[in-house]
């Protein structure tokens, strides 16, 4: 009987190959995959939890009811960038560790970014949806060649998605916090305002991450200050756009089109968006690459036997309450 715990529940987990699952069991790690055709991810953690020592999480919630209920656990590896559906103040209060994944997925984000921009800039999906149903439509798009592109969030991803669009000669504005000079060189990026991102850029891409003041940065305002043509698009988290703001922007023709892999509600079934043909919406999909899942497989089965060995994690986003 192997000695520790583990249960996973994000979807990819070892999709690519079966490196991860391997390292844990050669770590003394029992795996065990919670699979949605059991029933809800939710119900199953409630009663499977108790007895883990880590759990590689996917986008599920982590509350405060649910870490206490589990006096075992020591870890929980976040399957990816994004930790704000665990409650970091329970985790640390109950000395649980929460990890994350930087880096793994960022080739394949910036992809998607790239990927949806075209797509809302020649309406490639709601082409193909109208010729699939034999109502053959032909709208006008706007090109990316020589356009401005905003980059809100200048971190790994955003830089990705930057430097995939210098081969559109596109010039390159960023909002953040801090300054990368050697990426100013490499692809002559201006770090300015938001303000002035709103106003000039062309296309507009969202990689930061949802706190109190990033939540609904776009909004009624924002969308009015916008070009008419221009396309914004959204791989970082759901909140960070007020949906109700966009419907009413891209129905009113205020702003072109936009481009969501992330929304409030995951999966957004019933949100109005959906009935846009300027918009388009996948369901949180910009990691989901063979690549990507191999990557953060390891890197997350990583975290969890430095912890569960050593009692501490390099890539840690929480301080645990003594």
């Amino acid at each position: 009987m192997r000695k520790y715990r583990v249960l996973v529940t994000a979807r990819s987990f070892g999709s690519a190959d079966q490196k991860a699952a391997k390292f844990l069991e050669e770590n003394d790690c029992e795996v065990i995959k919670l699979a949605a055709g059991n029933g809800p991810i939710p119900e199953q953690l409630k009663r499977e939890l108790p007895e883990a020592d880590a759990v590689i999480a996917g986008l599920e919630i982590y509350c405060k009811d649910l870490i206490e209920c589990a006096p075992k656990l020591k870890v929980i590896s976040r399957y990816g960038v994004g930790y704000d559906k665990v409650d970091l103040k329970a985790a640390s209060d109950n000395g649980v560790i929460v990890t994350y994944t930087p880096g793994a997925n960022g080739d394949s984000v910036a992809d998607m970014a790239v990927a949806l921009m075209l797509n809302a800039a020649r309406n490639v999906s709601y082409m193909d949806q109208c010729m699939k149903g034999e109502n053959q439509q032909r709208p006008t798009g706007v090109e990316m060649w020589e356009k401005t592109l905003g980059v809100i969030g200048a971190g790994r991803i955003g830089k990705g998605a930057a430097r995939r669009c210098k081969g559109f000669n596109m010039r390159i504005l960023c909002y953040d916090t801090f300054q990368d000079e050697a990426f100013k060189k490499e692809c002559g990026a201006e770090y300015t305002d938001l303000d002035t991102i709103i106003k000039e850029a062309d296309f507009i891409t969202i990689h930061c991450p949802l706190i109190d003041e990033t939540r609904n940065m776009f909004s009624t305002e924002q969308f009015k200050a916008m070009k008419k043509h221009a396309v914004i698009v959204n791989t970082s988290r759901g909140g960070i756009i007020n949906e109700a703001a966009l419907y009413e922007a891209l129905k009113n023709g205020e702003i072109g089109a936009a481009g969501l892999d992330v929304t409030v509600e995951e999966p957004p079934y019933g949100s109005p968006l959906l009935t846009l043909p300027n918009c388009t919406v996948t369901p949180h999909a910009g990691a989901a690459t063979y690549e990507a899942s191999s990557k953060m497989s390891m890197m997350a089965a990583k975290n969890i036997v430095d912890v569960l060995k050593t009692g501490k994690c390099n890539l840690t986003v929480n301080k645990i309450n003594q």
